[in-house]
């Protein structure tokens, strides 16, 4: 698995550097000379991706862009570079989620790690942000009868103690535990209790958090 990288840094000679090792290594790279030039063409968040980031850019700071994307709820990881580095702001950066620190210039065998690190841990939590959505969207097909059929199901309670906490037949218990399985696509209660912990928890109300 490759990437993209995304360059922000107000220095051209740097851009054009980095951007260049990068494409060697197989990354497709696109450049950005301020905070706000990003900011006005936002990073697909379907593509495994990363952003290096200089930290002391004009207007807009590295910091100070890493917050306003955290605002906007980007969850492309961050690299930070600076050719002077300080305690403060390492700290800063990191404790707000950065995902590595590097001070330049900044060798290939640094680099081209800590590159792919960041992009192999936004492609896995694209996945599971991906299967997440999957699950939801075949939840809200369950009435809300089956809803709650569903979270006593992955609760371990049985047909007939679904139907005493219902206050419904056990066959008509059965009926629904048929159609939730059918919407939820699965064959097995193991299978469909997997889902239910794949989304949090699932409450006998019907309601998902």
């Amino acid at each position: 698995m490759q990437g993209f990288v995304h360059v922000v840094d107000d220095d051209a000679s740097f851009r054009e550097a980095i951007a260049r090792r990068l494409k060697h290594a197989g990354y497709d790279v696109a450049t950005y000379a301020s905070a706000e030039h990003l900011l006005d063409r936002l990073p697909c968040e379907d593509i495994p991706s990363c952003i290096l980031l200089d930290v002391q850019i004009p207007e807009l700071s590295g910091p100070e862009l890493q917050e306003r994307l955290s605002e906007l709820g980007s969850t492309l990881p961050i690299i930070f570079l600076t050719g002077y580095p300080d305690v403060r702001t390492t700290v800063r950066t990191i404790k707000a989620g950065a995902e590595d620190f590097l001070t330049k210039p900044v060798p290939s065998k640094e680099l081209l790690p800590a590159v792919a690190r960041a992009i192999a841990r936004h492609n896995a939590a694209y996945l599971v942000k991906s299967a997440r959505a999957v699950v939801l969207a075949r939840i809200e097909k369950l009435t809300p009868r089956e809803r709650q059929v569903f979270g006593l199901l992955v609760r371990g309670r049985t047909n007939k103690q679904i139907g005493r906490e219902l206050d419904c037949a056990e066959r008509t218990v059965k009926a629904h535990r048929v159609q939730v399985m059918e919407k939820m696509q699965v064959g097995t209660l193991a299978e469909l209790v997997s889902l239910a912990e794949r989304v949090g928890a699932v409450l006998a109300t019907g309601q998902t958090t």
